[in-house]
């Protein structure tokens, strides 16, 4: 008797994309390449998030092969479309949206974690996370607390994975999530570029608890070390306390008790 194939696994995406599709500009070719959805995302992940295909495959809910391949597929279309001026339309595929996955850095339980849009007078500030306190090894960070903050007062917080390591990663991460400011121990002069990059601030070398060093800094009290380093891995070295954010004005923001750009 012959066996039934095995059904084919829907791709998990994270959401749809707000835009569907790229008309070249100029002398174009009347062809249209079909980009699907589960394609879209691993190009989102990979690319735009500087994830591995690890953890893509754990996003998506399917095998790092076959995310290999689906990433592979969607760079062929991309490039035969910037080469040939075809049309890029995004659609179909077999796929499920996201349901609140643990895994998922936006959503717990359904609802969104991390908003796209902030006002005039919002700040999002990321602390590396351990149990409360504030981990002093950037790069091997595998949480982050992301306190949102409006006028001076912290108007919400929650605690997300990071879903990797390395500062490359990280800070993509924190880029795509809105982060206007890192609150973090021991960092690398290549993660501190890479924040630089993203334009984000860096408050380096604070201890303690991650809510109380969140409610120092927007109170212009935050005692932070600017040369705080963590390239062998050794702790010890660090110096808190040298500066304070009341003192002076920190990367352009008037720490003075306000919390708005």
């Amino acid at each position: 008797r012959a066996s039934m194939p095995r059904p084919r696994r829907c791709r998990r995406i994270c959401r749809e994309p707000e835009y569907v599709q790229f008309i070249p500009d100029g002398i174009a070719s009347e062809d249209t390449v079909t980009l699907l959805l589960d394609e879209f995302e691993a190009i989102r992940l990979v690319d735009h998030l500087c994830m591995t295909h690890e953890q893509c495959a754990a996003l998506m809910d399917v095998s790092r092969t076959t995310v290999t391949e689906i990433y592979e597929r969607a760079r062929r279309k991309v490039a035969d479309c910037l080469v040939n001026g075809k049309r890029l339309y995004i659609a179909g595929g077999e796929y499920r949206l996201c349901n609140g996955s643990a895994q998922c850095p936006r959503h717990v339980n359904g609802q969104t974690l991390i908003p796209v849009e902030k006002g005039e007078r919002f700040m999002r500030i990321a602390v590396t996370y351990e149990n409360g306190n504030v981990f002093q090894h950037f790069g091997h960070t595998t949480h982050f607390a992301l306190y949102d903050c409006e006028d001076g007062q912290i108007v919400s917080s929650v605690v997300v994975p990071t879903l990797g390591s390395g500062h490359g990663a990280l800070a993509g991460f924190l880029k795509n999530s809105r982060v206007d400011v890192l609150i973090c121990g021991g960092i690398g002069g290549g993660a501190q570029q890479a924040l630089k990059e993203a334009g984000i601030q860096l408050y380096g070398g604070v201890q303690g608890e991650c809510q109380a060093a969140v409610e120092a800094f927007v109170a212009g009290k935050l005692n932070y070390d600017p040369d705080a380093r963590c390239d062998h891995h050794d702790h010890g070295e660090h110096t808190c306390g040298e500066h304070t954010c009341g003192e002076h004005t920190c990367g352009g923001h008037d720490r003075g008790g306000s919390c708005h750009h």
